[in-house]
């Protein structure tokens, strides 16, 4: 969040997997944070949730193009 603070993170979709749910997600914003490229950024990704037996988030694992973000960021000289 320090690094984009104008971040907006969407809602996209919940898809409901065998033994947990994908929260997919669209996150843009422009990195003008400390150190930042100023560059704006749009990137989607999920987030896979194992629901605990409260009905909580017990695990989360992340997901996205780790290179797409890269370049969107202007980090690998081929923006």
């Amino acid at each position: 969040m320090r690094d984009f603070p104008d971040m907006i993170v969407t809602f996209d979709e919940l898809e409901p997997r065998s033994d947990r749910t994908a929260f997919h997600w669209t996150l843009t914003g422009t990195n003008t944070g400390p150190g930042g490229t100023g560059k704006r950024v749009r990137i989607s990704g999920y987030e896979l949730w194992k629901i605990d037996s409260d009905g909580l988030i017990g695990e989360s694992k992340g997901h996205f193009d780790a290179a797409e973000y890269e370049r969107q960021l202007g980090k690998r000289g081929d923006d």
